[in-house]
């Protein structure tokens, strides 16, 4: 893509700043932020943007539910991509459920109601979901065709995103809900990881058993492409390595690429009080992610980084040795 004026609503967090460096180079970058000095994310260190890339990157303000001077920023745009959500790395207490709920559907709504205003609307609108809607499953895998879907609270979340993102009337435009599994770069989740590892913690978390659907930052960035340029492309698609693993391969394999060779394993009743003082959940490491992308292949998109071995060390390369003690 080149020439292209790409809205990223949320997007000063982990994934969204890889978008922006990504588009950045040769596209028009707008990020919608709810604050422009300081916003609270789960940017663990992300990659900063290369000079290129910055040039071509402004930040917008908004609040994620009202409309605003932001919108007319909507009119003229070729690509929207909402990541705009409340952490779920939290407990799930009442305030912090409905946060979670209202966080995902107001900026929805928001971006639905912009669309709609525009002269010229956004040829493509892609909205964030989560590979979480499916159950916990160990029998089998897990698809946009054949998965099953069941009503814990993270199964909630997902099906009233999802469902406020196809009720939005946008007609002139074509909508995407990727159902994105765990996202691994250069910043996010990797990072707490490589500090397990660093203290001799990074075993397997609970049996190790569970499997742990996975996506490499850069395969989600080419998926948007391709979908871009692919005007037949509409609907849900899960967005992860076609190759899952168990969380004991996972955190073996980390173990392995960043050369730590002890890695004790964290029990489920460890985790449960682990969990408590953190202020999070157990239901983010224990719960079988067993995701494939099957319509995305179908449509003829190769991943980059189909295994995880190769997606960690081209991930490790790029990160300072001293820090997470690597090699």
């Amino acid at each position: 893509m080149k020439n292209k004026k790409i809205i990223i609503a949320g997007g000063t967090g982990f994934i969204g700043q890889s978008l922006a460096e990504y588009f950045g180079n040769d596209n028009q970058i707008v990020i919608l932020t709810r604050g422009l000095a300081q916003t609270v994310n789960n940017n663990f260190g992300v990659t900063q943007l290369n000079d290129d890339a910055k040039k071509n990157v402004r930040l917008v303000q908004w609040n994620g539910k009202d409309a605003g001077p932001w919108c007319k920023e909507i009119d003229g745009t070729d690509l929207v991509v909402n990541l705009t959500g409340k952490s779920v790395n939290c407990r799930y207490t009442n305030k912090n459920k409905q946060e979670i709920f209202d966080s995902r559907t107001d900026a929805t709504k928001a971006i639905g109601q912009a669309i709609r205003q525009a002269i010229a609307p956004p040829a493509l609108w892609v909205n964030a979901a989560s590979a979480t809607i499916y159950r916990h499953a160990t029998d089998k895998p897990q698809d946009e065709l054949t998965g099953e879907i069941k009503n814990d609270f993270s199964v909630q979340v997902c099906k009233r995103w999802e469902q406020t993102f196809f009720a939005e009337a946008t007609p002139n435009n074509r909508k995407v809900a990727l159902r994105m599994a765990v996202t691994l770069g250069n910043g996010g989740v990797i990072v707490p990881y490589l500090n397990l590892c660093k203290f001799g913690l990074g075993g397997h978390q609970g049996s190790g058993k569970q499997m742990y659907s996975w996506v490499h930052v850069e395969d989600i960035c080419r998926a948007i492409e391709f979908m871009f340029n692919q005007p037949t492309m509409a609907g849900v698609y899960n967005v992860s390595s076609p190759n899952p693993i168990t969380n004991k391969t996972f955190m073996q394999t980390l173990r392995n690429v960043t050369h730590h060779a002890i890695g004790l394993p964290a029990y489920a009743w460890m985790l449960k009080i682990g969990a408590a003082l953190i202020g999070t959940e157990t239901e983010l490491l224990l719960k079988s992610r067993w995701v494939v992308p099957t319509k995305l292949q179908e449509a003829g998109f190769v991943f980059k980084y189909p295994n995880l071995d190769g997606a960690f060390k081209e991930i490790i390369a790029k990160l300072p040795r001293k820090k997470y003690h690597l090699f």
